[in-house]
Formats: structure tokens, C-alpha cells, sequence
């Protein structure tokens, strides 16, 4: 596909300047990213294949500030990141309309129905009642019928295609005729022109009585491209009613307070730190903290775990979870694009959209097609009128040319895997960060574990509150009251029954790896690993359990005993992870004696404890220079480099942000499980993609050949590529949504 490549955008496609109030309305609705970048999400109706894409992500790229677009095809949605020196945005959507696409800001809130889906069904009706009536006429002409009685079949027939052409061939016209007055192509400008060629002999054929025409072929080819299509546009449908159906677990509005006084506000409005209540049978509008009142959550539709979930004050709470019973008062935490929700609805929008390796190479042979297919066509044509001299033969294998070397088979053969590979998971609680976590998730021959949060629930408790001094405990509460880690978690809660009086500190700093920092009257205080805290003293206790030190100028003040429990199926899942041959090891920051426990008791035998950060990045590079690809499964603040680092990386969902935000796959049940689960997904995944790619490589290889020694009409070229496309689409279905059927425990581990 050839596309146009101006130097400058904005000045080459003639695009006007943005009004400032298209600029406000963008600016306002754009994510903040960091760093000054901003990401703005617009719905573009009209892209519909590779050619599209590529376009339209290579003209938002050109526009200056923008820092990088990406296309989702099942949503219809690009995402820009953008940074410029005024915070004024570019003009994304003018820039669209220059090159023949309409757009508008992405929103979740669609209406129900979904008129593209409509329009298909519409068209297929009457390409469907259209050529079933040619296909009977036809068989009346082959019948045997006289020369009269043929003629009145044929321009019976051209009246019936006349419909088909005009109302179900807009669906292709329209989308070839804007690509061309643009000045690129796609996949519906050959089509198109073989739709109209084989009309027009055919039109020619009856008007001179000739034996055939071809209209059956016309009108049966935009009805089986508009089935392929259809199949396509219900699949891409129901990836995006999955992330439609998480959006929906947001309310629309919320009751907060304020100056003392109930108001109901959009949920765009509640600020973190604004008093929100949420009565039972509401869901909760944004992540925050329960500050008065007890209740249970269903969290099914966001965990996956179908038993209910006590809360009570103090306990935090996610956007989307339903109240069952009591009255709750929550303490707005962040603005609702910034929730769990929000970010789960992120993830699974950008899970088709990833550019993988396999994808490239579609995209590549895809932007090939037009020019290709359009030389061989031209060849035919000239290399049969050249040895027969007929220009009516030369045509119609011309036009059969042109009809049975479509690549919609192979602009399907990644993307419809991924679509259905991020159902499948999202059906069983597991989120894809994007298409190409499958692949590399595929290519692993090794698996890497946190302990704390990973291999355990990450939930500790505090096992010697009673050995602790209140003085002690009053210091600790100071220090950890607004840190999430797991273990200053604990000792706040455990802090919070036994403490005196609680202190306050002039700074606290949280350091990764190693704990948290107080200053207070010229002390520094410290909670966290023994040694870091005790300044290089670390008393050997040889307790197989979690230790923190509390520490005065590096005086021991109190030590903190805390204990944690396995994560369900955690040494199913590990054992299953060895039969599959692949390394299982662990690396943690805590202590030796803990982790060698766990270790053992799971049957994992490779091990290293009391790594800081950077020591577990510094072990996942050592393996990749040996030429490894290690899965790393983590989810603290300390494991963010190393999942990073790693060839693909997963978080469950109760990692901290930096943690969910650096893994490719997020896992929201307890279960470990998840992480086989995942495996066996994108193992089934790459056998499904290779398949589709030498389903649809292998069509063309036979076809393209035939069509060109002139074996194949326009009718059984319209009906050869219609089945292609259907038989890639019905292939990527066969990806199982069962759990046995998800794992191929006999999968080789390395590739």
C-alpha cells in the first residue's frame, strides 16, 4: 500500500489551525503521562485495515510535539502521546481530516447499539438475496436455455446486482474512493475495481448476448467479503465489550460531601481527598479509603474471587467493587482516570494493538498487496491478450486476479489471535499490557519469583506485637501510616491496637530495598532491612520468618517478626512450571533463612536472598547475555527494574502502581495459577498465528498461479478468497477458554 509522505504535515495537507476551543477540549480531556507528555485518545470510525493504521499513525507521528501514536483496530481508537513547550496540543484531529479520516474524543460511553454493525448485517442482506437469485438464474442459463430466454436472464440478473452494487458495494467504495482521493490505497481499491470490472463485462456480455456473464460473481463476492467482514467486525465487538463492560463498573456519578452536605457529582468531579458515600447496592466510584462503616464487597467482576469481602475503617477499596450491605464513607485516593479501574480498562484496550514481531511482518506484506496485486492483474491481462488476442478472456482472468489474491486472510492472521487470546485471559482474571507480551510471553525458557506479594499473598501479619514496647510501636505507626508496602502495612495495622503516643517526624523517605527513613529533632530513625537499619550490624537470629529492625541512629529500638502465607496452588503451579522444563528460581530482598524455607517448601531449588534492586536487575541481564528469556513474576515497589529488565514480566493486581504499570501481564485473582495459565495462552496463541500465517500464505501460493493460468472464474475467484478469510477467523477460535485447555503442560520450555 503506498501512502504519501509530506515533509511538512500540517502545511502539505492543508490543515488549519485548531480553534483554541478545540484545543481547550483536547487539553482537558488528555491524560497526563509525567514529564510534561500527555496522552490524548480520539475515535477514528474509519480505519478498518493495515493501510489504515499505518496512515494514520505516520501522520499523527509527523505533527510536531507528538511523541508517538498507536491504533487500536477493535476499538476504533488511537492513543497520542504528545508534549509541547506551551501545553497547547497539536492539531490531531485536523490533521486526521486532511488525509480523509474523521475523528473525535474516545470516550467508553456508547450507546448500546452499534450502528456499524447495523449497516453490515444491512448490506449483507441484500449481497445475500441478490446474488442467491443471480446464482438461480445462472444455473437456468447453464441449463441449457435459448439464446432469448438468456439475454432475459442476464438483464434480469444485472437489475439485481444493481442493489448489491449500489448499497452493499458502498461499504467498500466509500472506504477505496477516500483512500484514492487522498492519494493512497488500501485493501478495498482492488476490490473495488474487480467488482466494477466483472459488472461492466458482464453488462457488455449481456448486451451482446454472449453464452456468460458475470454477475453472479460480482454480487457473490461482496457477499462473502461482507461476511468475512461482519465475522471480523463481531469479534473485534466482543474484545471491546469487555473493556465497555469494566468501564460500566464505574458510576456515572457519586454522593460526596461537602462544606457537610450530601451533592451528587459526576465521578469526573471527585477530587482525591473529597468524602465520598456510597450506599449499598452502589458501586464505588473511585480507589480511596474507608473511614467510617462496615460492609462487604462483591469484587467478582475485578478480582475474580466470587466470595464477598469484609471491609471495615482503614481498609482500602477499588473503583467498580459493589457494596452489599452497610453504608460506607470513603476517602477519595485518586480521580477516576486514575483507579485500578481506569488502568485495567487501559490494558485491555492496548492488549490488540501491540506491534509484535509476527504483526510487523503481516503489516509489511500487507502494504505489498495493493501495488502487487495490481501488477499481476495488469500482467495477465497483457500476457493473455498477447497469446490469444481476445480482450475479453484477458479481462476476466484479469478481474479473477484481482478478486482472489485479496489479503484479508493475512491482514487477520495476528490480529484476530490477539483479540481472542486477551478474552480468554481476561475471562480468567488476567490482563494483557499488549499483543506482543503473548509473543515474547511464548518464547520463555525460565521463570523468576519475588517472594513477598508473589509467592506469598503479601498480606503479613505481625507475629510479636505483644514483645513490642508502646513507645516502640508509636514511632513505627509515625513512620509507616501512609507507606503501602506489605510489611510497613502490617506493622501500622498491627502499630495502630498497641501504640502510645503516635510520633511525628519532620521527613520520611521510603527507600526501595530497604525501608523507610525518619527524621525528627537531628534523629534519623530507620524500619526496614536489620542491617540498613543497624548501619551494618545484622544480629543472626536464624528465624525462618520476615524480620524489620527498628533503629535510632542505628540503635536497635525494636524488631518486628512478621509472617506471611503461600499464595494458593503455589506449588501446583511451580511443579507445573518444571514439567514444562523451564528454570524456576527465586529472588527476593528478604532474608536468607525466609526465603530458603519458601523455597524449598515449593520444591524450587535456585534461590538467592537479601538482593537489593539493582541486584535482581543485575540477575535477569546475566541471563539475557547467556541468551535466556526469563518471565519475572513481582510486585513491589523494588521489583519495578526487574520486571522492566526482564524478557516479559506479570504483577498480580495488588502490586504497587510502578509495579502493575512496569509488568505486561497483571493478574487479579489470588491464585497463582495464573501465571501457568498465561503460558499455555501464549503458547496456543503462536500455534494459532503460524497456522493462520500458512493458511493464508499457502491460499495465495495456489491460487495466484491458477488464477493467472486462467483456471479460475470471478465467481469461484469471490468465493476461494471469502472462505480464506473465514477460515483464519474460525481458526483463531479454537484458542480454548478452559484452564485445561489454556495449559499444554508438555510444551517444550525452550524455543
Amino acid at each position: 500500500m503506498s501512502c504519501c509522505a509530506p515533509v511538512d504535515v500540517q502545511a502539505a495537507l492543508g490543515v488549519q489551525s485548531q480553534s483554541g476551543t478545540a484545543a481547550d477540549e483536547i487539553r482537558l480531556a488528555s491524560r497526563d503521562l509525567g514529564d510534561g507528555t500527555r496522552q490524548t485518545d480520539l475515535s477514528v470510525p474509519g480505519v478498518r485495515c493495515a493501510a489504515c493504521i499505518a496512515a494514520v499513525e505516520r501522520t499523527l507521528a509527523k505533527l510536531p510535539g507528538v511523541e508517538r501514536a498507536r491504533v487500536n483496530l477493535s476499538t476504533k481508537r488511537v492513543a497520542v502521546a504528545w508534549r509541547t513547550a506551551d501545553g497547547v496540543p497539536p492539531d490531531l484531529i485536523g490533521a486526521l481530516r486532511g488525509i480523509g479520516y474523521e475523528s473525535h474524543l474516545f470516550t467508553m460511553d456508547q450507546d448500546a447499539k452499534d450502528p456499524e454493525l447495523a449497516r453490515l448485517v444491512k448490506a449483507l442482506a441484500v449481497a445475500g438475496f441478490c446474488s442467491m437469485n443471480i446464482m438461480m438464474l445462472s444455473l437456468a442459463v447453464w441449463s441449457g436455455a435459448d439464446a432469448g430466454s438468456r439475454q432475459a436472464f442476464h438483464l434480469i440478473s444485472a437489475l439485481l446486482a444493481l442493489p448489491a452494487l449500489v448499497y452493499s458495494g458502498q461499504v467498500f467504495y466509500a472506504s477505496a474512493w477516500s483512500a484514492l482521493r487522498h492519494g493512497r490505497t488500501n485493501m478495498d481499491v482492488p476490490i473495488s475495481i474487480g467488482v466494477t470490472l466483472a459488472f461492466a463485462l458482464s453488462v457488455y456480455d449481456t448486451l451482446h448476448n454472449a453464452p456468460h456473464a458475470y454477475f453472479d460473481a460480482a454480487t457473490s463476492l461482496l457477499f462473502f467479503l461482507l461476511i468475512g467482514r461482519t465475522l471480523d467486525h463481531v469479534m473485534r465487538e466482543r474484545a471491546r465489550s469487555a473493556v465497555a463492560g469494566l468501564a460500566r463498573l464505574a458510576p456515572r456519578g457519586a454522593t460526596v460531601l461537602r462544606d457537610g452536605r450530601p451533592l451528587y457529582v459526576p465521578v469526573s468531579e471527585i477530587e482525591p481527598g473529597a468524602t465520598v458515600l456510597v450506599a449499598a447496592g452502589e458501586r464505588v466510584p473511585v480507589d480511596g479509603v474507608v473511614e467510617q462503616g462496615a460492609s462487604e464487597l462483591d469484587c467478582s467482576m475485578i478480582s475474580g474471587e466470587s466470595a464477598p469481602r469484609p471491609v471495615a475503617a482503614g481498609d482500602e477499596v477499588q473503583a467498580g467493587v459493589m457494596n452489599l450491605m452497610g453504608a460506607l464513607t470513603v476517602r477519595a485516593a485518586a480521580r477516576a482516570e486514575d483507579s485500578f479501574l481506569a488502568e485495567m480498562v487501559r490494558m485491555m484496550e492496548a492488549a490488540e494493538g501491540g506491534r509484535t514481531r509476527y504483526r510487523r511482518l503481516a503489516d509489511r506484506a500487507a502494504a505489498l498487496y495493493s501495488p502487487v496485486v495490481h501488477a499481476m492483474a495488469l500482467l495477465s491481462f497483457l500476457g493473455w491478450l498477447y497469446l490469444t488476442g481476445d480482450w475479453h478472456v484477458s479481462v476476466t482472468i484479469a478481474i479473477a486476479v484481482l478478486i482472489i489474491t485479496c489479503p484479508c486472510a493475512l491482514g487477520l492472521a495476528v490480529p484476530i489471535v490477539q483479540v481472542v487470546a486477551a478474552r480468554r485471559l481476561f475471562e480468567r482474571g488476567i490482563m494483557v499490557k499488549d499483543g506482543s507480551a503473548l509473543e515474547r510471553m511464548a518464547e520463555i525458557d525460565g521463570v523468576a519469583f519475588d517472594k513477598t506479594g508473589t509467592l506469598t499473598l503479601g498480606r503479613p501479619s505481625l507475629a510479636n506485637a505483644e514483645e513490642i514496647p508502646p513507645s516502640a510501636m508509636g514511632i513505627a505507626l509515625g513512620m509507616t501510616i501512609g507507606s503501602r508496602h506489605p510489611a510497613a502495612r502490617a506493622i501500622a495495622e498491627a502499630a495502630a491496637q498497641g501504640a502510645g503516643r503516635t510520633m511525628a517526624f519532620e521527613r520520611i523517605e521510603e527507600m526501595p530495598g530497604l525501608g523507610l527513613e525518619a527524621v525528627r529533632d537531628g534523629d534519623r530513625y530507620r524500619l526496614g532491612r536489620p542491617e540498613w537499619a543497624l548501619e551494618g550490624r545484622n544480629p543472626d537470629d536464624g528465624l525462618a520468618a520476615s524480620v524489620s529492625c527498628l533503629a535510632r541512629n542505628g540503635d536497635l529500638l525494636a524488631t518486628f517478626v512478621l509472617k506471611d502465607s503461600i499464595r494458593p496452588d503455589a506449588r501446583e503451579s511451580v511443579d507445573d512450571l518444571v514439567r514444562q522444563r523451564l528454570a524456576v528460581e527465586v529472588l527476593s530482598g528478604d532474608r536468607e533463612p525466609v526465603v530458603r524455607s519458601l523455597a524449598l517448601n515449593l520444591g524450587i531449588h535456585d534461590f538467592k536472598a537479601e538482593l537489593l534492586p539493582a541486584g535482581k536487575v543485575a540477575g535477569i541481564t546475566a541471563r539475557g547475555k547467556q541468551g535466556r528469556k526469563v518471565l519475572m513474576v513481582g510486585d513491589g515497589l523494588n521489583d519495578a527494574p526487574a520486571l522492566s529488565a526482564a524478557h516479559v514480566s506479570m504483577a498480580p493486581a495488588t502490586a504497587a502502581d510502578i509495579g502493575r504499570n512496569a509488568a505486561d501481564f497483571v493478574f487479579l485473582n489470588e491464585s497463582l495459577s495464573a501465571v501457568v495459565a498465561a503460558l499455555g495462552m501464549a503458547r496456543r496463541s503462536r500455534t494459532l498465528i503460524f497456522q493462520n500465517f500458512a493458511l493464508a500464505v499457502g491460499y495465495n501460493a495456489l491460487a495466484v498461479p491458477v488464477a493467472m493460468l486462467g483456471y479460475v472464474t470471478p465467481l469461484v475467484a469471490a468465493v476461494a478468497m471469502s472462505l480464506s478469510s473465514i477460515v483464519v477467523v474460525a481458526n483463531a477460535l479454537r484458542l480454548p477458554s478452559s484452564p485445561n485447555g489454556a495449559v499444554s503442560p508438555g510444551a517444550p520450555g525452550r524455543n
